[in-house]
């Protein structure tokens, strides 16, 4: 599929769906877009709408380590037998459109189609769905939603998406709906405004994250923190929150008030159910452990604003404490602005290459690096497992080892300490 590349526009994934009998007709869909923490925020809203006893279907991307990830029904991946017959089934629907003339559908759209015929059949009580990349012309927007959620607007994708934030946020805003509620994060101004106009154009009620107040608790730990939590109907206190770092936080605000409008109309959600919700919460590769001695942490930050948030965790629960890095971005990547935000605590970093294609211009991180930080040692090592192996031998008394900077760099590190 990956040979089709990735291409915007509609009228692929339209002309798909149509031959498949448009499956995404039959589900209730909440959407979600953004820069950073649509994935977080997507998780947390399936989970809480999971454990309060609906039957939730989730569609995200990219994946770490399989297709699988990308298509959960309340938490529990599509098994491989059914993926592969749901493909197929897919893939006969391409083929007759190709016999009439039509365009081949991208990765993306074909697995977008994958997930709708899977939850129609599935009988989904609702479904969150990801856009893969901006939002107007994202296989994703061709659903009217029950609501819309965009979690951050910042620099990412500029290639596509434009080279200004208003660009970027009039692409997002394109998931907007007539008459639709959309509930936004924390955007920078120039960013708020366009979407304050496509919201106004459209009827769309539009409500702020901050209708939910996520405060940080009396713990704060790697593995998790407390939280209170002052949201629409909910008040709780000292709440054990399993996703570390102040950006999580905000990803909750994100999902809790969507969630409150959801209750609105009628998706009932009581206190117990966010608990439980929260209690276990997990998505892989957002500051995540992946080994305690010596520590090893991996974050798939990639852009500014993800290596931003990231640092500013680290620097909260690991204040002072010198760090080994390893480092890959592919080759659309921001570097020049996201490195700044590696630098500090950093006393050692290996660049090493992105699996795929994309990981080519993989040095010029190597480059980069020397000139923003000519007084931290840089070494560059192409292979991902030997950087990983280099930046544990290189490891002092007292320092963690942060694997970061792309998930096609992930994939690869975090099976080296997961895999039996």
């Amino acid at each position: 599929m990956g040979k089709y590349g990735s291409r915007p526009g509609l009228q692929r994934i339209t002309a798909l769906l149509g031959m498949m009998g448009d499956p995404q007709q039959s589900i209730p869909c909440v959407h979600v877009a953004g820069t950073n923490g649509k994935g977080s925020t997507s998780l947390l809203i399936a989970s809480i709408l999971s454990c309060a006893g609906f039957r939730v279907g989730r569609f995200t991307s990219p994946h770490l380590h399989s297709y699988f990830e990308r298509i959960t029904i309340n938490g529990q991946e599509i098994d491989g037998k059914d993926f592969n017959n749901y493909l197929d089934l897919t893939e006969n629907a391409v083929e007759r459109l190709l016999a009439r003339g039509e365009e081949h559908p991208t990765e993306f759209e074909v697995l977008t189609a994958v997930a709708f015929h899977y939850f129609a059949d599935q009988k989904v009580d609702i479904a969150v769905m990801e856009t893969g990349l901006g939002g107007r012309f994202d296989s994703t927007n061709v659903i009217k939603p029950l609501l819309s959620v965009i979690t951050s607007i910042d620099y990412d994708h500029t290639a596509v998406l434009g080279s200004t934030l208003e660009e970027i946020a009039d692409n997002k805003a394109g998931i907007i709906k007539r008459q639709v509620p959309v509930i936004i994060g924390q955007l920078p101004e120039p960013a708020l405004q366009v979407v304050q106009a496509w919201a106004a154009d459209l009827e769309a009620p539009l409500y702020s994250s901050s209708l939910s107040r996520v405060t940080a608790g009396d713990l704060q730990t790697l593995t998790g923190q407390t939280v209170n939590i002052i949201a629409p109907g909910h008040s709780l206190d000292e709440v054990w929150f399993a996703l570390p770092g102040a950006y999580q936080r905000e990803n909750l605000a994100c999902a809790l008030t969507a969630v409150s409008i959801l209750e609105e109309q009628g998706w009932q959600v009581f206190d117990e159910h966010i608990v439980e919700a929260l209690l276990n919460a997990r998505i892989s590769g957002r500051l995540e452990m992946v080994c305690s001695h010596p520590m090893v942490l991996v974050d798939a930050a990639h852009n500014p604003q993800a290596a931003r948030s990231m640092s500013m965790s680290l620097n909260d629960l690991l204040p002072n404490r010198k760090r080994v890095l390893v480092c890959g971005m592919v080759n659309d990547k921001d570097a020049w602005n996201t490195l700044p935000h590696l630098g500090k605590n950093t006393r050692s970093c290996i660049v090493t290459r992105p699996w795929g294609e994309r990981g080519s211009d993989w040095f010029r991180v190597y480059e980069t690096w020397q000139e923003l930080f000519p007084e931290i040692p840089v070494q560059a090592t192409e292979n991902i497992v030997e950087a990983v192996e280099q930046g544990l031998q290189t490891l002092q008394d007292g320092e963690y080892l942060l694997i970061t900077g792309s998930f096609y760099v992930l994939d690869q590190a975090r099976r080296y300490f997961t895999d039996d």
